[in-house]
């Protein structure tokens, strides 16, 4: 599902390689999954307080990113357009915290919401000035039900990852993908079919996962580069992020939250 549309500053992204211009436009790739017990959500996109309240939900980097936020495009509003009640979602996983990922948490309030240990710190007890001013506060205050991890006990394709999220099926694993923040963490799912790695924001266009010419545009690019909290972590992550998609392309889909081609890919039926 896309919970969420941006139309950077700029109004339009030059695509690295070949010079092709695009329309900027970024998205919030979401994913509603069916199991026994519920409904589990991964990410939230932008919640409708975004609409009732913008300042204290996206705080000023919403004018930075054009946000677009409509009622429509609400995990909350899709959930409900599928057949389901609100309550029917009783799990959340996140990627991390940003407003864009966990800015609908409050319009799930039974939700257990699973999230790494370390991006749970750093939104409750920030360790710089950075981590205070990045996470918008109001987006927690109706109390969630967290449930954080921490060591990861396995390995999934070469990276470390957590299997056993507390009630969760073991097909939902998150996979620790630090450097956009210091939590950051990829939701992998077993579909039956195949894996799907949500990478959240270890990258956001699908050329950075190019196997002979990693591109980006540059407004991209730069964007990355100040949000990130570790780069070093960053770009290598990305680099084996890269290496996943090319080994292993027949086993695991690998994408971004915010590529819109990627989410035109898995919309198809």
């Amino acid at each position: 599902m896309n919970c969420g549309t941006f139309r950077p500053a700029g109004g339009r992204l030059v695509d690295g390689q070949g010079g092709a211009v695009h329309r900027a436009r970024l998205v919030c790739h979401c994913l509603l999954i069916e199991t026994g017990d519920g409904l589990v959500l991964v990410d939230t996109g932008l919640g409708l307080q975004a609409l009732e309240q913008p300042g204290p939900w996206m705080g000023p980097s919403r004018w930075l990113l054009g946000a677009r936020p409509r009622r429509e495009d609400s995990a909350a509003h899709q959930v409900t357009e599928l057949g389901y009640a609100l309550g029917d979602v009783r799990d959340i996983v996140l990627t991390h915290l940003d407003f864009d990922h966990a800015g609908g948490l409050a319009d799930f309030p039974h939700a257990t919401v699973h999230v790494y240990e370390r991006e749970h710190r750093a939104m409750t007890a920030p360790a710089n000035t950075a981590e205070r001013m990045r996470y918008q506060q109001a987006q927690f205050k109706h109390g969630p039900k967290w449930r954080t991890y921490a060591d990861p006990g396995e390995r999934w394709f070469g990276f470390d990852a957590v299997r056993d999220l507390a009630g969760l099926p073991p097909e939902i694993l998150l996979v620790p993908l630090a450097g956009h923040t210091m939590g950051h963490a990829g939701v992998a799912v077993d579909t039956g079919d195949g894996w799907l790695l949500h990478a959240g924001d270890a990258y956001f266009f699908h050329g950075q996962l190019n196997p002979g010419q990693p591109h980006c545009p540059p407004v991209l690019t730069t964007f990355q580069n100040l949000t990130q909290t570790d780069r070093t972590a960053r770009l290598e992550n990305l680099g084996r992020l890269r290496e996943l998609a090319i080994g292993h392309q027949d086993e695991v889909t690998v994408f971004s939250a915010h590529d819109p081609l990627e989410l035109r890919h898995a919309q198809r039926p």
